[in-house]
């Protein structure tokens, strides 16, 4: 597990602006990770990006230390040179079981802005699948991002993350539903992402008529028809945007995609005479800010949302405490699989060795000091001899088991190191032939 790495950056170290220097936008995700892979020199990556975080999870060379990935992610993902002690002050970075525990927490929703958020455990299945679809995705990831949605399912379906309104698109929908008290009218929602379908489907729960625009067509009425709703494209939006009282807006656009001219369109044409509400949950942003601020919309940006939401995650934290006990007894079954998975073939190999020296004495002895016993009695003395190696097998498996735990793949491997060189080179091929084993490593101090 030492060859687990994560770095990133989320909402704590940097508003929505610092976090859109490393989003790659979703339409070149396909393209550019393979690349991103190629240029940091690993085999397995996966990269998840959502409203408040991004992040890679990859596989390192065996003896590769993962601080020396900060810099070398943030020049590949922000397209220039970190200054001296940048990367370490903007991007975190774990290793080992600290990068474990970090991605089990964050499919929980334990560290999100907003704790116990339900939308993050499809963020990372949606970055786990891409990077299998990319084939990223090696033993170890694997293993890894299965177990954390395992642990996501369990938090929400044992403990009581799911039973207030925990999103950050909660928040969002406030702000809108606020508004409408006020100046009831239409909605429209630009891009069909999770955030846009989620607000679409509540609001229109409540009977708000909702326009769903979207740069294909197709997507846009699949959604509309779902909420009884009306479809646009967004090119004709821009050109003639309709009267509503709010926007929400979540695309994976790299650039903003309602200029300064729209928006004055929409704010000359709201029915009740108020410029609408723009809600932007886009990073990069859809709207840019100062567009929003010159055409006098009120613009609620990501920064204001994470804002609200930090405002009681402490108490949130508190009544968590549940969730964050499941996660912990799942990182001692991930430890246990880890170790299972990576000493199977060591464990196997020393039982060949046992069968295969206790055969190899038998033979010789029925050779020579018993030639005269018949063919069943042979059979017998050979079932016996095996029986006995696997006996004597078991002492070794046990303790290698319990070495392991406790002391990481280092320990397993000098005791290696200490047996006979044949015996030593057969086990340590094992050993390199399967996943590593479990080494507690802390996470990285950042360089203030």
């Amino acid at each position: 597990m030492e060859r687990i790495g994560l770095v990133g950056i989320s909402w704590r170290n940097g508003g929505a602006d610092t976090l859109a220097r490393f989003t790659i936008p979703e339409a070149e995700r396909d393209e550019r990770l393979p690349r991103l892979a190629a240029a940091l020199g690993v085999a397995e990556l996966a990269y998840i990006a959502t409203c408040n975080r991004v992040e890679l999870a990859f596989v390192v060379p065996r003896g590769t230390p993962i601080g020396p990935f900060r810099a070398r992610i943030f020049r590949e993902l922000a397209g220039a040179e970190p200054a001296p002690g940048e990367a370490e002050k903007i991007l975190r970075a774990w290793a080992g079981e600290g990068a474990a525990e970090h991605l089990l927490l964050v499919a929980a929703g334990l560290d999100s802005a907003r704790p116990g958020e339900t939308e993050i455990v499809g963020q990372v299945r949606d970055a786990y699948e891409s990077a299998r679809r990319l084939g990223l995705v090696g033993s170890r990831l694997e293993l890894l991002f299965e177990h954390a949605l395992r642990v996501a399912a369990r938090v929400h379906r044992d403990t009581h993350v799911g039973e207030r309104r925990v999103s950050l698109a909660e928040i969002a929908l406030d702000r809108i539903r606020e508004r409408l008290a006020r100046t009831p009218g239409p909605v429209a929602a630009i891009g069909v992402s999770p955030m846009t379908q989620r607000a679409c489907r509540e609001l229109a729960e409540r009977g708000v008529e909702i326009l769903v625009v979207n740069r294909t067509l197709a997507r846009a009425e699949a959604l509309a028809a779902e909420v009884g709703g009306r479809a646009l494209p967004l090119d004709a939006f821009r050109r003639e945007p309709e009267p509503v009282e709010a926007l929400i807006s979540a695309t994976g656009a790299a650039d903003p995609v309602l200029d300064r001219a729209t928006l004055e369109r929409l704010a000359a044409r709201a029915p009740s005479g108020e410029a609408p509400l723009v809600v932007d949950m886009a990073v990069p942003p859809d709207i840019a800010p100062e567009d929003a601020a010159r055409a006098g919309l009120e613009r609620v940006g990501m920064n204001q949302v994470i804002a609200i939401a930090e405002e009681n995650r402490r108490d949130r934290l508190v009544e968590l405490a549940d969730a964050r006990a499941i996660v912990d007894e799942a990182l001692d079954e991930l430890r246990e699989r880890i170790v299972e998975q990576h000493l199977a073939p060591v464990l196997a190999a020393l039982q060949r060795r046992y069968r295969r020296t206790a055969v190899e004495g038998v033979d010789r002895l029925l050779r020579r000091e018993l030639a005269g016993l018949g063919e069943s009695e042979r059979q017998a003395v050979r079932r016996w001899a095996e029986t006995l190696a696997r006996r004597f097998a078991h002492i070794p498996t046990a303790g290698l088991r319990a070495l392991a735990r406790h002391g990481g793949n280092e320990a397993v491997e000098r005791f290696l190191d200490g047996l006979d060189r044949d015996l030593a080179d057969e086990l340590a091929g094992a050993a390199g032939a399967a996943t590593d084993g479990p080494a507690v490593v802390a996470e990285e101090e950042d360089t203030p």
